[in-house]
């Protein structure tokens, strides 16, 4: 099947749906902790981790040192850098620095799993609409959340806390119900958590 920007639209579609609800309760968060919503929505434009984001705006709201917020996001995030060189040897080598950059901007866990579990080399078509609809689902939710932090009852605000947790879960099942290494790696990842 061809790397389309169609189809990377398409295949961001599942992403940008969790993405909702992960940052409807960032939205949620920082509005209830004194941030207006154009801030909160700049944050999620700007920044797309949704550890760091939570991790960091805590730390700004506690009124935290910038020393503390740069080296608290800087350990959470940097498994990006690893998911960048991996992925490097994934796409398309025509592909220019700024393109790179650019793409480089998009990386998220869950469009990294999504861009390896292609078939062939990645190319800047099919990436930007991987990118396009999920960066457009945390941007959406994040207002949406912002604008609802004083609607919603307390119970529903902390049950989306565990959103994160299902967005994950529908990144690794597909790909372990088809593959016996990978059912055994989450097996053996997550066995320390679970004895």
């Amino acid at each position: 099947m061809a790397m389309t920007f169609r189809r990377g639209l398409r295949d961001g579609i599942p992403i940008c749906l969790g993405y909702l609800s992960v940052s409807f309760t960032f939205g949620m968060m920082a509005t209830n902790g004194g941030l207006p919503v154009w801030l909160s929505v700049l944050i999620s434009m700007t920044n797309l981790t949704s550890a760091g984001q939570f991790a960091g705006t805590a730390i700004i709201i506690a009124t935290g040192s910038l020393i503390e917020l740069a080296v608290t996001t800087f350990i959470i995030n940097i498994r990006y850098m690893l998911m960048s060189l991996s992925l490097s040897q994934k796409i398309d080598p025509q592909i220019s620095l700024g393109a790179r950059f650019a793409m480089a901007f998009g990386i998220t866990d869950e469009i990294f799993a999504v861009s390896m579990q292609q078939t062939g080399r990645v190319n800047t078509r099919y990436f930007t609409g991987l990118v396009l609809t999920p960066y457009g689902g945390w941007a959406l939710g994040t207002f949406l959340g912002a604008g609802a932090a004083g609607l919603l009852p307390e119970a529903i605000r902390g049950a989306l806390g565990i959103a994160i947790y299902g967005m994950f879960l529908a990144i690794i099942i597909p790909p372990a119900r088809k593959s016996k290494a990978i059912l055994f790696t989450i097996a053996f990842a997550g066995k320390p958590y679970f004895s």
